[in-house]
């Protein structure tokens, strides 16, 4: 995929924070404002979720962002459609170049399945993101929960499809430094995990913290 650069500086973001490795982190973009995430070590996977801000009902679709785009990965130029068609956001850098649609979140259910029983007490993306919900909930008093996951952006991971249509999660493409950007093209609200996985090699089996910038 064609890599393209952001021209805006971190010095002038108006918003710096840093994801530690495994955790979840929930925050909120106005129309117009750039999002960049940095996999500060390389090799990470970020799980990430969109809402519109103004209705929770509004949400990151990878239906339709993959059948409009008539492409199963990410990369600069790709508009990120919610489940009403709206573009939500554009990513407008990347330095990547791939970001997947179809690994989903790993969950206890799926650690047991995939690895062995005694996986099953391992942090999960789903439970960072059923974490940050509750947490954003109470504080805003809105009723939000299991129900409000949908299938998420998994950036800078490398889920390799067979041409038997299987998924194979296989070492990152991301490197030290990379970082995918993106501009908001309404008031969304964003939910990411920093992917606590140790059992496959999508964060190289070690976790590492990222970072998120905003510019107005």
């Amino acid at each position: 995929m064609p890599l393209k650069e952001s021209s805006l500086d971190a010095a002038t973001a108006v918003r710096r924070e840093i994801i530690p490795a495994g955790e979840p982190w929930m925050g909120s973009l106005k129309k117009g404002q750039h999002f960049r995430i940095v996999d500060l070590e390389g090799n990470q996977a970020v799980d990430t979720l969109f809402y519109s801000s103004a209705s929770l009902d509004e949400r990151y679709s990878a239906q339709d962002t993959i059948r409009a785009q008539g492409n199963i990965y990410l990369t600069a130029g790709t508009p990120l459609l919610s489940n009403e068609g709206n573009t939500m956001l554009t990513i407008v850098a990347d330095t990547c170049g791939r970001h997947d649609t179809l690994g989903g979140a790993c969950s206890a259910e799926s650690n047991t399945v995939r690895y062995a029983i005694e996986k099953r007490h391992m942090h999960s993306c789903r439970d960072n993101f059923l974490l940050a919900l509750a947490h954003w909930g109470a504080t805003y008093h809105r009723d939000i929960g299991k129900r409000d996951l949908a299938s998420n952006i998994n950036f800078f991971m490398n889920v390799p499809v067979t041409p038997q249509g299987k998924l194979t999660f296989a070492d990152g493409i991301s490197s030290a430094g990379r970082y995918v950007e993106m501009r908001a093209e309404m008031d969304v609200t964003v939910l990411i995990s920093n992917c606590p996985q140790l059992n496959n090699p999508c964060n190289g089996y070690n976790p590492t913290p990222v970072e998120v910038l905003v510019w107005d």
